[in-house]
This record gives C-alpha cells, structure tokens and sequence, in this order.
C-alpha cells in the first residue's frame, strides 16, 4: 500500500482516544507533541468545513490509567458541542462495539470518515475496519495516528519501534483504506455536501 492523496474530501473526523494519559507524562506515545499538533489541526479543518467531528473516549479498567473519571481518561482536546460534536464512551477497541457511534454517522449522513488518534494497532485499526465493513470510505492519515513501542520478548523478537507498528497497523488495513502521507492531505466537507 502506497501513501496518497485522498481524491475526495471526508464528511466525517473520529478522533479515537486523544486523552491525557496517552499524550502528556511518562505514558504518552512517542512524538506525542507532533500527535497532537496533527489531530488538533484536522479537528479546527474539519469543524470550519462542517464536517462532523466525534470524540470516542476508552473507558480503562480499575487502576488503568484511562480509568474513567480519572486525570489520564480525561480528553485532550476540546469539545465543542455547539458545532454539533460527539463524545462517545467506548468499553472497547472498536469504537462501533457497543457504542452509539453507527447510528451517529448514519443520523449525519456520513459516508466518507478520517480516523486518528491512538492507539494505532489497537483502538484506531478496529474502528477504521468497522468503518470500511459498514461500507464508509476510510482515510488514515499516516502522520495522526500513534502508538506505543511494542516491547521485547525475550528468545521471540526484539523490539518493535511505535513508528513501525503504527505503519503495519495502517498496511494492514489492506488497499479498502486510503493511507495518507500526511495529515494536511487531508479535506473536508459537511455531510451531505457532496
């Protein structure tokens, strides 16, 4: 799968899981600050286009840091209801799974998402392939998604750098998705619009 310039604009941002243990401290992914940078500017393209924004927040177990309710659950970026965005609790990796998040893009109109935030092998490729499964033309954009490094197991595999599985974790999404080179690349438009 080659990187490209998506052909037409998205009426639809999920944002998977931009909370505060993930982005600050000593749990934050590598280049948080650079995640971050990424997703607020296609947060502020989205909403001046009109495009629909929602927020899928990970409801951790007891002691994870994303437990609810904690500091680390808490979202990074702002919320603004006024332009008609969403914040939806999600118990699980696949932000459709058990969550409001279907009938949200379908009440919209939606029918073309974008997908970013963390983590990418995780929560951000289960929610971009249940998209793709329920006939949503899908666009990754490579440089807004991140991870974590995965960690060595002794006598399996060495260490894998973050920057590698969030590159596999967006291939293996297969040629259905659209891989973005950048963030910037990129439009939107308001549902509907089209």
């Amino acid at each position: 799968m080659t990187p490209h310039t998506p052909a037409q604009p998205v009426d639809a941002l999920i944002v998977v899981d931009v909370q505060t243990a993930f982005v600050t401290g000593p749990g934050a992914v590598p280049a948080a600050d650079r995640l971050v940078g990424r997703t607020a500017d296609l947060i502020a393209r989205a909403r001046r286009a009109g495009a629909l924004v929602v927020h899928l927040q990970n409801d951790g177990p007891p002691g994870a840091e994303d437990e609810p309710h904690t500091p680390g659950w808490e979202l990074h970026h702002r919320v603004e209801r006024r332009l008609g965005e969403s914040v939806i609790r999600k118990p699980y990796d696949d932000g459709f799974r058990e969550t409001p998040l279907g009938t949200v893009l379908a009440d919209a109109g939606v029918r073309a998402v974008a997908v970013c935030g963390v983590m990418s092998e995780m929560c951000v490729q289960a929610t971009a392939r249940t998209a793709l499964d329920r006939g949503y033309r899908v666009v990754v954009p490579h440089d807004a998604h991140a991870t974590q490094d995965c960690p060595a197991v002794p006598g399996v595999h060495a260490a894998v750098p973050a920057a590698t599985v969030s590159r596999v974790a967006a291939y293996a999404l297969g040629s259905d998705a659209e891989v973005t080179t950048a963030a910037a690349d990129v439009t939107f438009t308001a549902p509907g619009a089209r």
